[in-house]
């Protein structure tokens, strides 16, 4: 009789259930160590801040006085959480998708409301920054990982940058970086609030963001990068040189840059194949960064977009993390919804896919990386650098295992099984290279 490995039975019932339920927590039986989730439980709340007196960019008119206005920002929490009597692991979420005549329902292992693990305490806080449109469910695979693992995660909603309130990307190229800033001072001022679920649980002092697409973009000038000054007056920037805060031009541009922020994990961020970045203003970043790429993004551009950002931060520490065939949609989004793949209508669909990559691998992979990256970081984890200081290219490695334990020989990637990092590649630089 034929004989069919454990591991295709798995990946089988994984990928069934994962196509019937939109789960977000699939971790694939050869996925790289680090993307398991972890010891902890994971508790979820659902938050709204509001920036009073923002300007209003989509009311701005060319030549008269901005607006102002309050700005809503609903954001998503996960975080480590008690749950006692509560039961299990297992949760829902409800959310809009791509596809604006479509709902999907996503599982996962975050219960509503369960109570935090405060008695630990002291977690670091890691902001996730969706594309331009998407949600603050986009990374909601990457959020409940992370908060398995001991992480405080706020995933932010940005105004004009939804799925169902996408308004012209002047707001966008405004608004996003100074989103992020305003999100990890209201956790902050939440946080100290009596009876705050998030007293005692959280270190807003100890802070990354994770950005993907305009997310990367809003990330990279938070983590110092000015945008180019050539852009304040480009066609689709805010009127009235409104950008021109967020460059070099204003003098108080790295005064207003938070030092809480110790990292920073840029997906495809989008801005250097347009213009909005260049060689001289990425040498601002000095903090450390892992960057993320597919090698053939269409968006935001691979050897002039990611590529060209990691080369040219030449004053920090960083990683480059390729995707080797993928496109600007490999690694951060959920799988596609299901509600979508049964449509007679499938528009959106690519929002979410690869032509190459499988999403549960690809979101897989992410999570063992970020893992590494944020626990060497923000917990000062020296373990994990053995995950991140690896061979370039895993094709030209050596596998070599002796009951259970590597060789002298071996210097495959760590945490990964023999065969299963081929197409990636993981390059880095040191500050001055």
């Amino acid at each position: 009789m034929k004989r069919i490995s454990v591991a295709v039975i798995m990946m089988t019932i994984f990928a069934g259930a994962s196509a019937q339920e939109n789960r977000i927590d699939v971790v694939r039986p050869d996925a790289p160590e680090l993307s398991a989730f972890g010891r902890f439980d994971i508790g979820v709340r659902t938050m709204r801040f509001t920036d009073a007196g923002r300007v209003d960019v989509v009311n701005t008119k060319p030549g008269e006085q901005a607006p102002l206005y309050d700005r809503h920002l609903n954001v998503e929490i996960w975080y480590p959480a008690e749950l006692g009597d509560r039961g299990t692991r297992g949760g829902e979420y409800t959310t809009e998708t791509r596809n604006l005549q479509i709902t999907a329902t996503l599982h996962g292992q975050a219960v509503r409301d369960a109570a935090p693990l405060a008695l630990l305490g002291n977690f670091p806080l890691v902001i996730l920054s969706h594309g331009y449109p998407g949600n603050r469910y986009l990374m909601s695979h990457l959020g409940e990982n992370l908060a398995s693992k001991g992480y405080v995660v706020a995933s932010i909603d940005h105004t004009d940058s939804t799925y169902q309130n996408q308004q012209p990307i002047a707001s966008t190229l405004y608004n996003r970086a100074k989103d992020q800033r305003f999100v990890l001072q209201a956790i902050a001022d939440y946080a100290g609030e009596f009876g705050s679920f998030l007293s005692g649980l959280v270190n807003v002092n100890i802070t990354a963001i994770v950005g993907f697409s305009m997310g990367g973009y809003g990330m990279l000038n938070n983590l110092g990068a000015p945008y180019s000054e050539s852009v304040i007056e480009a066609q689709i920037a805010p009127p009235n040189r409104l950008l021109s805060e967020l460059t070099a031009a204003d003098p108080d541009y790295r005064k207003n840059l938070d030092p809480r922020i110790r990292a920073g994990v840029a997906i495809a961020p989008w801005g250097m194949n347009t213009g909005f970045f260049d060689a001289e203003v990425l040498q601002g970043i000095t903090l450390p960064t892992l960057y993320v790429a597919g090698s053939v993004d269409g968006t935001a551009g691979y050897q002039e977009g990611t590529r060209a950002v990691f080369e040219s931060a030449v004053n920090s520490d960083r990683l480059l993390l390729t995707f080797v065939n993928g496109g600007h949609s490999v690694a951060a989004p959920i799988p596609l919804p299901v509600e979508i793949l049964n449509s007679e209508d499938q528009a959106g669909a690519g929002h979410y896919t690869d032509a190459v990559w499988d999403s549960v691998r690809s979101n897989n992979i992410l999570q063992h990386f970020v893992t590494a990256f944020l626990d060497l970081h923000l917990k000062g984890d020296q373990n994990r650098e053995a995950y991140l200081n690896l061979i370039p290219d895993p094709v030209a490695g050596i596998y070599s295992m002796r009951d259970g334990q590597p060789t002298s020989e071996h210097n495959y990637w760590k945490g990964f099984a023999l065969g299963t990092a081929v197409g990636l590649t993981l390059e880095h630089r040191r500050p001055g290279e």
